[in-house]
C-alpha cells in the first residue's frame, strides 16, 4: 500500500468537505495526531477504518490497497480474423476472472488475546495475496513508569516447528532512555503480500514479543498472541 498516495487522499477528502483534522478524527475514533502521519505519509488507518474511509466518500478500496497494473500485449503475429475473436474473448474472461480475485478483497480483526495490550489489526487478503497491518498498541497492564535504553517489538508466525519474524520494530540509545507507552505509539506494522491465503493462518498462530532493557540490563518482556476475528 502506498502510504503517500492515502495521505495525500484523505487530505484532499477532509479539506474538500471543510473538515479539521479534529474532526476528520473524531469521526473515525482516532487522535488528531494520527490524522496528521496518514497525511504525511508516515503511517496508514488500520485497514478497517480505510474501509470505513473509502464507503463514506464513494472511493474504490482496491485501487488504493493494489498498485500494480495489468498490461496487455498487442499479438505479434496477424491472425485471422475468427481465430483472433476467439482468442480475445478468451483473453477478456481469464481477464476478468484475474481482476475479481485481484480486487475482491476480505478483511478479518486481528485483536490480543492478552489482557495487557490493546491494539487495532487487521488481515486483507483474496486469493492472491493476504497483507497484515497492526498499529495503535497502548499498555493497559498497569503503570510501567521504567526508562529503558533498548526496546523491540516483533511480529511473528510460529507453527510446531518453526518460528518465523515477519516484521520487526526497535529503539537503542545509550544516552537516551523511553518509556514503553513512548515507543509503542510509533510502533506500526505494515506487511503486504505476506501470504497468498488466509486460511494459513492457524490459531495463535501470529504473535507479537515486546522486549524491554532498562538502565541496569534488566530485561522486561512480554509475548501478545494475536487472534483472527473469526475463521477465514
Amino acid at each position: 500500500m502506498d502510504s503517500e498516495k492515502i495521505g495525500k487522499l484523505i487530505k484532499d477528502i477532509r479539506t474538500k468537505n471543510n473538515l479539521s483534522q479534529q474532526k476528520f478524527a473524531d469521526r473515525y475514533g482516532v487522535t488528531y495526531q494520527a490524522v496528521s502521519k496518514w497525511e504525511n505519509g508516515k503511517n496508514i488507518p488500520d485497514i478497517a477504518i480505510l474501509k470505513e474511509i473509502c464507503n463514506d466518500y464513494n472511493i474504490d478500496l482496491a485501487s488504493l490497497l493494489d498498485e500494480k497494473e495489468t498490461v496487455t500485449k498487442k499479438p505479434q503475429k496477424k491472425l485471422f480474423f475468427v481465430s483472433f475473436l476467439v482468442c480475445g474473448l478468451i483473453i477478456i474472461l481469464l481477464l476478468g476472472v484475474y481482476l475479481k480475485k485481484n480486487n475482491d478483497f476480505n478483511f478479518k480483526t486481528l485483536s490480543p488475546n492478552c489482557s495487557n495490550f490493546n491494539l487495532y489489526g487487521s488481515i486483507a487478503y483474496n486469493d492472491l495475496k493476504s497483507s497484515i497491518h497492526i498499529s495503535n498498541i497502548t499498555y493497559c497492564g498497569g503503570n510501567d513508569e521504567k526508562e529503558y535504553k533498548k526496546i523491540t517489538c516483533v511480529l511473528y508466525e510460529s507453527d510446531d516447528k518453526t518460528k518465523t519474524v515477519i516484521s520487526e520494530n526497535s529503539y537503542f540509545d545509550d544516552n537516551r532512555t523511553k518509556k514503553l507507552d513512548q515507543f509503542l505509539k510509533d510502533v506500526d506494522f505494515v506487511v503486504d503480500n505476506y501470504k497468498n491465503k488466509c486460511k494459513i493462518y492457524k490459531e495463535n498462530s501470529l504473535y507479537l514479543e515486546i522486549e524491554a532493557v532498562d538502565l541496569e540490563d534488566n530485561i522486561t518482556a512480554y509475548h501478545i498472541p494475536l487472534k483472527l476475528d473469526d475463521n477465514c
